[in-house]
């Protein structure tokens, strides 16, 4: 999936679901029923909109199979629904968002109303028809690749994704100055690395478009203090080719270019394999001529970048309280049932 994107062009009107839907139960009876594991799930769906079996059985379960089974099996307790996309080739994967059951327990964790969650069903399940849904994927395989494929360092440490904020989260934070796709946060032995994501499909989106996000970034940089990099993640060595040309001319000509650490990586230098992390050796920086870089060693080329703050609370508010960023989910009890 890292290394191939779909494309929105290869997806249908949703495959609509005939079979009768289960009646929700009210919260007193999900009291009994819902795992930590589930109510995490919960939240990465309010959070992120839209997963895929595949991305949740990546981050969550031990097997594709089991993650199908726990999954159906909490949208017969109505906390979320499903849709399934039709495509000219293939057989997509069961899309998981968030009902409105789904949404009342995590309003009554945080003690606040569904209303106060910003939660609404019929948005919810618009993604569903949305025409970025296929982007909106592309960045869930992104961060799925890199949580549950992490680099092991030289004590056998493993990676770890401390945060992952999605786009409206970002748009809530930072949306009068810069639009990133995502915010993350990686760790490696002792290095953190804090970047803006930027995700793209090589759709008709012109390059000049791209490229002129970077003065949004550079704007936010001014105005918070806080120098962030920005990663640029396109399918193909010719894509990353004319965007960085274009990324070049627009970084130079901006007021603070070292304000805006840049740098980009093509999905089709991840090795071909169901393992594939963007933490690999695919990431070029802008500005420099230098070989490819490993995800943790563009942290050492931008020392002028603001290290990152020991904790992270992107919200004073219970919505951003209640929204757990930092996978891996917390692990079953062995005497779950699946």
């Amino acid at each position: 999936m890292l290394s191939r994107p779909a494309q929105q062009a290869d997806s249908r009107r949703p495959r609509p679901d005939n079979r009768p839907r289960p009646r929700p139960l009210d919260l007193t009876a999900l009291v009994g029923k819902l795992t930590e594991r589930d109510r995490w799930i919960l939240r990465m769906l309010h959070e992120h909109r839209v997963l895929t079996t595949n991305q949740l059985a990546a981050l969550a379960f031990p097997t594709p199979a089991i993650a199908l089974r726990r999954l159906t099996l909490l949208h017969r307790y109505g906390v979320v629904d499903r849709f399934r996309p039709l495509r000219t080739r293939g057989s997509a994967p069961m899309h998981w968002v968030l009902a409105p059951a789904g949404a009342g327990v995590l309003a009554a964790e945080a003690g606040i109303t569904v209303r106060e969650l910003g939660y609404n069903h019929q948005r919810a399940l618009a993604v569903s028809h949305s025409l970025h849904l296929a982007h909106t994927l592309g960045v869930a395989d992104w961060f799925t690749a890199l949580i549950a494929y992490p680099a092991h360092d030289q004590r056998g440490e493993p990676s770890q994704v401390r945060a992952w904020w999605s786009q409206t989260r970002c748009e809530r934070l930072w949306g009068d100055l810069a639009h990133p796709d995502a915010f993350g946060r990686y760790t490696y032995a002792e290095t953190t690395l804090d970047f803006f994501l930027e995700y793209d499909l090589d759709t008709t989106r012109g390059l000049s478009k791209v490229a002129a996000k970077l003065n949004g970034f550079a704007e936010l940089a001014r105005t918070t203090g806080v120098i962030t990099p920005v990663l640029f993640w396109v399918p193909t060595l010719a894509r990353e080719t004319r965007t960085r040309a274009a990324l070049r001319r627009t970084w130079e000509r901006l007021p603070d270019p070292e304000a805006v650490p840049v740098a980009t990586a093509a999905a089709e230098l991840v090795s071909p394999s169901t393992e594939a992390s963007p933490a690999e050796q695919v990431w070029l920086p802008l500005g420099t001529d230098t070989e490819r870089k490993r995800l943790h060693h563009l942290a050492d080329l931008w020392p002028g970048r603001t290290p990152p703050a020991e904790e992270i609370d992107p919200e004073p508010t219970a919505l951003g309280g209640i929204i757990t960023l930092a996978p891996p989910p917390p692990q079953p009890p062995v005497s779950e049932s699946w």
